[in-house]
């Protein structure tokens, strides 16, 4: 039978499929003037070339849909311009009306005391640990006497050594520029070390040097027979 969607002279043709799991389904293939069997769309679109738009053409029906007709030529109409700006959203004029904010709480100020630059590394707690087993020697690969720690100093901390105590104060005293004082709160140091250990001090128990002490390493350190060679 004829076709009114396509050119005078082309013919429709439906088949029923009578075996298979799609018995009862019916192909749609097209036949040109010239005899041509179209079995698809694109088939049809490559054969006739620029004699028809088949962008609204039904493959199934052989019909024109005019819907999608209307639909194709706006979308033919309408050009991208890069230059365009994007639409913005705006309120409808009868909702251009004062609003007054009734705030509940402090308003809140954005936080300028931020640290610019290098930022100081976080430092380890309990690193003097990793010095265990760790012993120095003179040039005869003999070991040094091991220093003991004075009867006014006493560690804090769990599992340290005589040996780690003394690390974390000659630390401190090298590398620090904040007064040497030790840990401030022992009691919640024995509950949570990890938590309440300052890490900027050694670990030892407060502790107050007092002037006579200082004198009396000043005189042992002028009478001493280093000084006196020199």
């Amino acid at each position: 039978m004829d076709c009114v969607g396509l050119p005078s002279g082309w013919k429709r043709e439906e088949v029923v499929r009578k075996s298979g799991l799609s018995a009862g389904k019916t192909d749609v293939y097209y036949y040109s003037p010239d005899g041509k069997k179209i079995r698809s769309k694109p088939q049809l679109a490559r054969h006739l070339g620029d004699v028809i738009d088949l962008s609204a053409f039904d493959f199934r029906t052989g019909r024109i849909i005019h819907s999608a007709l209307r639909k194709s030529k706006r979308s033919k109409g309408m050009r991208h311009d890069s230059s365009l700006a994007l639409p913005i959203r705006q309120t409808a004029s009868i909702f251009k009306q004062p609003v007054t904010v009734i705030r509940t709480r402090p308003e809140s100020r954005p936080k300028t005391d931020l640290k610019h630059g290098p930022q100081e590394q976080p430092k380890q707690l309990f690193w003097e640990k990793r010095l265990r087993g760790v012993q120095p020697r003179d040039v005869n690969d003999d070991p040094f006497v091991a220093l003991e720690l004075p009867l006014n100093m006493q560690g804090v901390g769990p599992d340290l050594t005589t040996e780690n105590i003394l690390q974390s104060i000659a630390a401190a005293l090298h590398v620090s520029n904040i007064p040497v004082t030790g840990q401030n709160s022992s009691k919640s140091i024995q509950k949570n070390p990890g938590v309440n250990m300052d890490a900027n001090q050694p670990k030892m128990q407060p502790n107050h040097v007092e002037t006579q002490v200082f004198n009396g390493s000043a005189n042992l350190s002028s009478n001493s027979p280093v000084h006196d060679g020199l």
